[in-house]
């Protein structure tokens, strides 16, 4: 079978079925990206040609013509494997950055399966979620234009996949009909609880977290309201006060991956450590930045209270690996986190906004020992059913050989957690 596979970085979100199907006999994979270092054996990496958008467009069109540049240079990268013989069984690949919007004139043939990652929306989701930070009153016109790619993409030939219910719903009616939720899954074997680490220290540079601590998880790629950053920072100053016990690790990195940057170019770490750090006892606070994996996998383990927050927006692997470890987890009550967390049962769910209610979640898992390891024992049980690595990859399968066999596939593949935890218990 012959795969190509289009993404702006390689390997992108497609690193386990990529590694998948290159490992069985007879497959010829081909992943075209932006240049990088990053292989994988068995794949067969070409690049695009890197564009740059025409300076001072504002940002719906600079992204447009960002699209646009891609989409041609995809174009003329494809127009050349054509040349050489090479012609694909499936063609899969990110819909929304335009490397896939003229794919139909190369390959008019061959069956195209796109990641549709979300629909953006003026009001009622991300964009009008957070008081604290009103938009402008242009911003709903901004955010309608974002969409240019996301329709293009939708009526082109092909199928789409996207990982949750929530995203899904994103999308126009008349596009759900042609999107497969198809879950992700998660290693269980290397996410997974190791009750001995909590009788060693955990060290990060010159931060350690001893045995006799206990330890708050924060993670997200870039510290950002979006993840409610702002949030947890304002949940520490009567934490530490109430648990002397109490350390705090922060992973992520200071960029701004969702939503507005701030004026100067300030990070949003430094705008809140302005607001709290005459509160903050900082020998117990840790901003580890962006870490290895495997000091990543460690940190959720010893994890005693894992807090995980988002606006109603795409969902973080980490919430996914966080269950797979069997954290304890502390989440808000938004739309894609309540598809995953159950309340009370795999997680505890609290209100976005609200810092005090968050602290007094975090001070409730800590200070209620059964309750946090029937949190941990559920969140991993659930992960075992719901989130397994090896019936994501079979499911993706079955998608592509649906496709590749002109058969209309299923548009849902897996089940929700929470729906899942809930009637566990029922």
């Amino acid at each position: 079978m012959k795969y190509l596979f289009i993404h702006q970085n390689f390997p992108g979100q497609y690193l386990h079925i990529v590694r998948h199907l290159a490992k069985k006999e007879n497959n010829e994979i081909v992943f075209i990206s932006q240049p990088c270092e990053g292989k994988i054996a068995g794949v067969r990496s070409v690049f695009y040609q890197v564009v740059d958008p025409i300076p001072d467009l504002p940002p719906p069109l600079g992204e447009l013509d960002l699209a646009m540049k891609r989409g041609q240079e995809v174009y003329k990268t494809i127009k050349t494997l054509k040349a050489l013989g090479f012609e694909p069984d499936i063609i899969i690949g990110h819909q929304g950055w335009g490397e896939m919007l003229n794919l139909e004139d190369i390959y008019p043939d061959v069956p195209v399966l796109t990641y549709c990652e979300f629909y953006y929306h003026s009001k009622g989701l991300d964009v009008d979620f957070d008081p604290e930070f009103p938009a402008d009153e242009m911003l709903p016109a901004r955010v309608r234009l974002k969409n240019t790619i996301n329709l293009v993409s939708a009526t082109n030939p092909g199928w789409g996949q996207t990982p949750t219910l929530f995203q899904h719903s994103t999308y126009p009616d008349w596009a759900q009909k042609k999107i497969t939720i198809l879950r992700e899954g998660v290693d269980l074997e290397r996410c997974a609880p190791s009750p001995s680490i909590f009788k060693e220290n955990l060290e990060m540079e010159d931060f350690i977290v001893e045995p006799k601590d206990k330890l708050i998880t924060y993670v997200a790629r870039g510290l950002e309201p979006y993840r409610g950053f702002h949030i947890f920072m304002r949940a520490l100053p009567k934490l530490l006060k109430e648990r002397p016990d109490v350390k705090v690790v922060l992973v992520g990195r200071d960029q701004v991956s969702y939503g507005a940057t701030l004026n100067g170019g300030m990070s949003w770490r430094d705008f809140m450590m302005r607001e709290v750090h005459k509160e903050l006892d900082m020998s117990r606070v840790h901003f580890s930045g962006q870490v290895p994996y495997d000091l990543f996998g460690k940190i959720l383990k010893r994890s005693d209270a894992h807090v995980y927050f988002t606006y109603p927006f795409v969902l973080s692997w980490s919430l996914r690996e966080a269950m797979a470890t069997g954290c304890p987890i502390i989440a808000s009550d938004t739309d894609p986190v309540k598809e995953f967390i159950a309340d009370r049962v795999t997680g505890l769910l609290t209100p976005f906004l609200d810092p005090h209610a968050l602290t007094d979640r975090i001070l409730e898992v800590l200070e209620d020992t059964n309750l946090a390891q029937s949190i941990r024992q559920a969140a991993r049980a659930e992960a075992e059913r719901s989130l397994s690595m090896s019936e994501y990859l079979s499911n993706y399968e079955s998608l592509i050989d649906d496709l590749i066999h002109r058969r209309t596939p299923s548009l849902n593949l897996g089940n929700s957690p929470a729906e899942r935890a809930v009637q566990d218990i029922q």
